[in-house]
């Protein structure tokens, strides 16, 4: 626990302070309009309704540090900061939002796209989101390029290298930008409608298009007049599918969170002109099980934190409105500073906002049952084929921790090795290791029984060192000091035979070790001359295949890395006239070493930063030598 006296010593001004445990990892950040006092309120023991979670915070804090702001509100920001980068266990955090689907719109480019995708970090470009639901969003997508023909083809310009409009363009999905077909304000002006669409501007729209309808109908422009009046069925369809409420509603956001212990669940209504345009579900961390009203003020700090497109209001639990009016006000500066405009935050008590946001409660409270449910059937499905495999491999206790142990090589070249762990039933990824082979003298003749050999005796090994160990220490490593129940080794006879070889002192201590044969889900057991064959719907047999084919894909990552390393190395590095810089050029200019290798003479010679005649040497040299 952190030091009264330290405490003490804390500023009396806005900020933001970090708690740190023994090991220096940051385990939860707060802001604070005095951190003095907030800190204080932690250790304070006339704190009212503490929960299980906060004391096993404040009992973890050994340390404490803080960062002094100018207001409230820039505390606000530097927390969620702060949080995105430590990710810290006791803050309330969207779980997976590395994942969230985004619409990513390309403004540094003449002729933009209107992409998919699961970043947002490039400058110059617009993104809305995040979305909970890829597959809604690749539909919006369809519609979008339905209704405003902006271009799919990939990279930064238009068009593909024979020079002709694609299929799109015959199918009236794209207006060939490509070719000339149209103007850069002319589909600049069809972009902006895309942003208004997404925005929720859906009344502009659609006079727009019902304009350029009779517009086109008075030039007697027939057939671009029934396209217009596609799109403007096609907008006024979507509308009318989803008006749930009345237009005088207008543009709001509805967002409603639902508390089952640790976990949360947030939805956001989007109404947009009294449309209600999508519902996303969110499912939220919360180790530290707060209240509705701290979960929902991080959740909206954290889903808006990154958007353009924020509503002039918000309806939000009662709960939120609960809170410091200070702490209120430096919410609405943050999101109208966001925004660009003002931001009204406030609840509803009658009428159709109170409908709307009684409406994602019911769907907040429905998605956590859900999810329960769906975790209670994981859970049982996970404890009946360990139960399973304990009874087929003949063990006394159930199989808690399983490592497996996969050999990947080309030809014999960069031959790597690597473990996986599962720990009841599921992927401990922070156990994961990887391993480069050693001791193969002849890199033209693989030698997968000694490489498994020597990545086993070397597991071996890790674990007698980390045994005198500390785990304060630096050297200490969690995963290798950890007894496993079981070893997989994928093979056969062969590799297992060179498994039993290497892990005497793991047997002796009562660790079991087994491979699994890819032909037919053949599982080798020492002292039995016969495989042992699973039924094939066996969640025993089930469980073995998915541990053993994450440790081959975990392997054959790590040596694809290796192995374009040193291609990298061995095409570019040590070519005559090829330095540092000039490696750079070439990679920049076509992108990746392949492509290096596939330019033709004349490509080369016109490479930024190459002189012509390196670039023409260069093809020579690498075509002769092949």
């Amino acid at each position: 626990m952190i030091p009264a006296e330290h405490r003490r010593e804390l500023p009396d001004q806005p900020g933001v302070y970090l708690f740190r445990d023994e090991r220096g990892r940051v385990i939860y950040v707060g802001k604070a309009k005095s951190i003095r006092k907030r800190v204080a309120s932690h250790f304070s023991k006339s704190r009212p309704q503490d929960t299980p979670g906060h004391d096993e915070m404040v009992a973890q804090a050994e340390h404490v540090e803080c960062v002094v702001v100018g207001s409230e509100a820039e505390a606000l920001l530097a927390e969620q900061s702060f949080i995105k980068q430590y990710r810290p266990r006791f803050n309330v955090k969207l779980r997976d939002d590395k994942s969230y689907p985004y619409i990513g719109i390309s403004l540094d480019e003449e002729f933009p796209r209107v992409y998919f995708t699961r970043e947002r970090h490039r400058s110059g470009r617009v993104y809305f989101g995040p979305y909970s639901n890829a597959k809604r969003v690749r539909g919006t997508l369809d519609l979008l390029g339905k209704v405003f023909m902006f271009r799919t083809c990939t990279g930064a310009e238009p068009g593909r290298r024979s020079g002709s409009p694609c299929l799109d363009h015959y199918i009236k999905r794209c207006e060939a930008p490509c070719v000339d077909y149209v103007t850069v304000e002319r589909y600049r002006a069809s972009i902006d409608r895309v942003i208004d669409f997404l925005s929720g501007r859906f009344k502009s729209i659609e006079r727009d298009l019902e304009q350029r309808m009779k517009a086109a109908a008075a030039e007697e422009e027939f057939e671009q007049a029934t396209l217009e009046r596609n799109r403007l069925q096609a907008v006024r369809s979507l509308m009318e599918r989803q008006r749930v409420v009345g237009s005088s509603i207008g543009t709001l956001d509805a967002i409603a969170v639902a508390l089952d212990d640790t976990e949360a669940n947030a939805q956001v209504f989007q109404v947009r002109d009294g449309v209600l345009t999508d519902r996303q579900s969110f499912y939220l961390s919360n180790e530290a099980q707060r209240d509705v009203g701290e979960v929902s003020r991080e959740f909206v700090l954290q889903y808006y934190g990154g958007q353009t497109a924020i509503p002039p209001q918000l309806i939000v639990e009662p709960e939120l409105m609960e809170r410091e009016p200070s702490e209120l006000q430096a919410l609405g500066e943050v999101l109208s500073a966001r925004r660009g405009g003002p931001v009204q935050i406030r609840t509803a008590e009658r009428g159709d906002r109170r409908r709307i946001l009684e409406l994602a409660r019911r769907n907040a409270v429905l998605a956590l049952d859900t999810e329960r449910l769906r975790a209670e059937r994981r859970r049982q499905s996970r404890a009946e084929a360990l139960d399973g495999l304990q009874r087929a491999l003949g063990l006394e206790a159930v199989p808690v921790r399983i490592e497996c142990f996969d050999i990947s090589n080309l030809g014999g070249t960069h031959t790597v090795a690597s473990m996986v762990v599962f720990e009841a039933g599921i992927a401990k990824k922070a156990d994961y290791r990887r391993f480069t082979i050693r001791t193969i003298e002849d890199p033209a003749r693989p030698d997968d029984f000694a490489s498994m050999e020597e990545v086993l005796s070397r597991r071996l090994a890790q674990w007698e060192r980390q045994q005198d160990t500390s785990p304060h220490d630096r050297a200490y490593d969690a995963s290798f000091a950890t007894l496993p129940s079981v070893i997989v080794i994928d093979g056969g006879k062969g590799q297992l035979a060179a498994g039993l070889r290497a892990l005497k002192g793991f047997r002796e201590r009562g660790v079991s070790v087994i491979s699994l044969a890819k032909r037919i889900e053949e599982v080798f057991l020492p002292g039995r001359p016969q495989p042992l064959l699973l039924d094939h719907s066996a969640p025993e047999l089930q469980l073995l295949q998915r541990v053993r084919d994450e440790a081959h894909r975990f392997a054959i990552t790590h040596h694809r890395i290796r192995r374009d390393r040193a291609m990298t190395v061995s095409v570019l590095d040590d070519l005559p006239g090829v330095g540092p810089a000039r490696k750079r050029a070439l990679l920049a200019h076509f992108g990746s070493p392949e492509a290096v290798l596939a330019a033709s003479r004349e490509e080369l010679a016109a490479v930024p930063g190459l002189p012509p005649k390196v670039g023409r040497d260069l093809h020579g040299l690498l075509h002769r030598t092949g």
